[in-house]
């Protein structure tokens, strides 16, 4: 498999893993303080990244290099899981995973202004289009709600969020010097922790730690280990092959997982006029793939 099919490969994987933390999330967001929980996955998600780098040769002076770089990265990343948790606890998790597919369109933005990555006309229509089922969805196919601007403050705050990711996609690639995914992943992983542990202080004496119900343990097990390791080594991968708009246009598929998610969990489907923006954001994933299939010029 050629390295452009593998970056698509390990972003189909992350839009399934990253729509579990929507769900999962949602399901113990008013547990435990976003810092501390987040703070905790990532110290587990260091360690297992560190023993896989550590066997895989990858954990070496070069990876940990201009730790600054890290540093950057990593308080992005920070940003945007302390703003999704603290989203997720008043916005349901589909509407979240919503605002999460406006993304791309940032992640385009940014990747021009630092990158100068082209957006080719398909790939603004596939955006636009994206962008437009997001806010269907946000806005719970609700016109007069659109009109009023009514969006909801859990929503709200994680938008901030996902600029902060947005801005993350393209800076792994200006900010890579030829280390490997995992090498790099793994001094990012330690600065995101660094960062979420300095917010967690003042919680963490406060927390119940013995009286904590165990759906909060295994999600924070399943958040370290698929929602931050390996998805994040999916998308260090994913970025240095393919352009930032087109790594960030699988979160179009997430709201679609994070359905199958609810479903699994027992929870009713969305209303039908909801899913016209599920259908707005899987027509995006597929213009924005058509658009690389046909030679259009990605950046």
């Amino acid at each position: 498999m050629e390295a452009r099919l593998r970056g698509h490969a390990a972003m189909l994987a992350y839009s399934v893993m990253v729509a579990g933390s929507f769900s999962l999330g949602s399901l113990v967001a008013n547990d435990l303080a976003p810092a501390v929980l987040n703070a905790v996955r990532f110290l587990i998600a260091g360690a297992v990244l560190g023993a896989a780098t550590w066997a895989a040769g990858g954990l070496s002076r070069r990876a940990l290099a201009a730790p600054w770089r890290h540093a950057v990265l990593g308080a992005l990343m920070a940003a945007y899981f302390y703003l999704m948790f603290e989203g997720l606890k008043t916005a349901p998790a589909v509407s979240s995973a919503a605002v999460f597919t406006l993304t791309p369109a940032m992640a385009g933005l940014f990747g021009w202004l630092l990158l100068r990555q082209v957006i080719t006309p398909r790939m603004a229509l596939a955006l636009a289009l994206g962008a437009v089922g997001a806010l269907w969805v946000i806005f719970r196919a609700d016109l007069s709600a659109a009109l009023a601007l009514d969006v909801g403050r859990g929503e709200a705050v994680f938008f901030w969020g996902c600029a902060a990711h947005a801005l993350y996609t393209p800076l792994v690639r200006r900010l890579n010097r030829g280390e490997s995914a995992l090498g790099f992943t793994f001094g990012v992983t330690l600065a995101t922790f660094g960062c979420l542990a300095l917010v967690a202080l003042p919680d963490l004496p406060r927390t119940d730690w013995a009286g904590l119900p165990a759906r909060v343990w295994l999600t924070i097990l399943y958040l370290a280990v698929f929602a931050s390791a390996l998805s994040f080594v999916c998308v260090q991968y994913a970025t240095l092959r393919l352009p930032s708009a087109k790594v960030m246009a699988y979160t179009y598929l997430v709201p679609s997982w994070v359905i199958v998610w609810e479903l699994a969990r027992g929870r009713s489907p969305p209303p039908g006029l909801v899913l016209v923006g599920i259908g707005l954001s899987v027509l995006a994933l597929l213009l924005l793939l058509k658009d690389e299939g046909e030679g259009g010029r990605s950046g």
